[in-house]
């Protein structure tokens, strides 16, 4: 009994052990774990499934169809038939109430019916089609969408951490200087006002730490939602914000040529023309006539008790064939007003396509203008953030020689900071925009 519950115990730690292990991605990994378990990702694929069975369901519509009916009847009070007595020999004048048939009957039938011709239903082939594309191209975009959250979302837990690690680097090496200005000070040979204004940059970069602290949980938890996971599940990224940054520089992206077709909102709209034009299709459909047959057989038994169960009793067959020809003539213009209006709509969806092609074309190149920025901010970035460290450890040798005031220092160390986050924001800027510009073009899929 004890070594099974080690075993038992044993495989749960594993277990667990081997979950939390899984919570580690790279970048491309969290993109893949995303598309398969974020929940606007997999309500996509839903819509999919459900587009196919809406097809199938508008293809079954013109399938033969059997139905079967089983119908049962009990008189509990006749209704008679009045006619005169001299009808069948008596006296004139007087009138007969006659029950005809017996109180109870049982009716078991199956009628076969099969579609011949229907305009309607020929539209609403095509247009199930189109519907299931439509689906398919709303997964495509919510993909593209959901990649594009995640990467940012990755990226703005890589800020933090980052920023974080500077601002502890930035408070270590400040805690440092206090200490050892403030023995300076209180060996008489530095002003009061050196060690204040220490204290206030020192002040500073603890309270912008604690705020990143911070701001991580939130991020962490937004990066959570975004690839599928519980809210507080621990996460690792095994990613880091420079390496990551390094490659999505790729200058031979923004030289490929954006065709506009190709965008996924280009085809979404294209899909709404054609939805729209089976639509004009469809009402002018309606004039056209409707031809359908059937075949049905039964059984049908009567009695004045319910002994329908019984072997002896007696049933009679029936068969009927049938043919239902439904041909349109006159609906006081409501058919013509159906067809115009499927007509102004067709209209505005050519309008809209062209207007998203030319809305396209406009954010393509703000996209490769934004990404070609972040590249060169990126690398201007770096080198102000290379020359604010240099500047700050030359202020910081001079003021503990007594050449530069604190107040000097200070400067050097705000400028020093604010590169630093400058350049983590520029490296997130590359990353972000590259996505942007996949996002819109649609270069993903294509």
């Amino acid at each position: 009994m004890i070594n099974r519950l080690t075993i038992i115990f044993g495989l749960i730690i594993t277990t667990f052990t081997y979950a939390q292990e899984n919570n580690s991605f790279t970048l491309q990994e969290a993109i893949d774990y995303a598309l398969e378990n974020n929940r606007a990702a997999l309500n996509a694929s839903h819509d999919i499934d459900a587009a196919y069975k809406q097809k199938w369901e508008t293809t079954a519509t013109g399938l033969p169809q059997l139905n079967a009916a089983v119908d049962y009847q009990d008189f509990i009070k006749q209704q008679v038939q009045v006619f005169p007595s001299s009808a069948f020999g008596g006296p004139e004048g007087e009138y007969s109430a006659v029950a005809f048939g017996l109180k109870q009957n049982i009716n078991a039938s199956a009628t076969l019916s099969q579609l011949i011709f229907d305009g309607s239903y020929l539209v609403g082939l095509q247009s199930a089609k189109v519907f299931l594309e439509i689906s398919k191209n709303a997964k495509i975009k919510t993909d593209l969408e959901v990649r594009k959250s995640v990467i940012n979302a990755y990226g703005n837990v890589l800020l933090v951490e980052e920023s974080a690690t500077i601002l502890e680097k930035n408070r270590a090496a400040l805690e440092k200087n206090l200490m050892e200005l403030t023995k300076i000070y209180e060996n008489g040979l530095e002003e009061e006002e050196s060690v204040e204004q220490l204290k206030i940059t020192l002040s500073g970069v603890e309270s912008a730490l604690s705020n990143t602290n911070r701001l991580k949980k939130v991020a962490y938890q937004m990066l959570n939602i975004n690839l599928g996971l519980p809210i507080d599940t621990p996460t690792i990224l095994a990613d880091n914000l420079e390496s990551l940054t390094a490659r999505q520089i790729d200058l031979n992206f923004l030289g490929r040529p954006f065709e506009v077709e190709n965008t996924i909102d280009y085809q979404i709209a294209a899909n709404d023309k054609t939805s729209k034009e089976l639509l004009v299709k469809f009402e002018k459909s309606k004039a056209l006539p409707t031809v359908s047959s059937f075949l049905s057989g039964g059984y049908v038994s009567y009695s004045d008790n319910f002994d329908f169960l019984d072997t002896n009793q007696k049933y009679y067959g029936y068969g009927v064939f049938g043919l239902n020809i439904k041909i349109p003539i006159f609906s006081s213009g409501m058919r013509s007003a159906s067809t115009q209006r499927a007509m102004i709509n067709l209209e505005k969806a050519k309008n809209d396509l062209t207007e998203t092609q030319q809305r396209l074309n406009l954010q393509i190149e703000t996209a490769k203008s934004d990404y070609q920025f972040a590249i060169e901010d990126y690398e201007n970035k770096k080198q102000n953030l290379n020359l604010a460290e240099r500047i700050e450890q030359k202020n910081q040798t001079k003021f503990f020689e007594g050449i530069a005031s604190s107040f000097e220092l200070r400067q050097a160390q705000i400028q020093l900071y604010t590169a630093q986050q400058e350049f983590l924001q520029a490296m997130l800027d590359v990353i972000n925009n590259k996505a942007a510009l996949e996002t819109i073009s649609n270069t993903i899929n294509n």
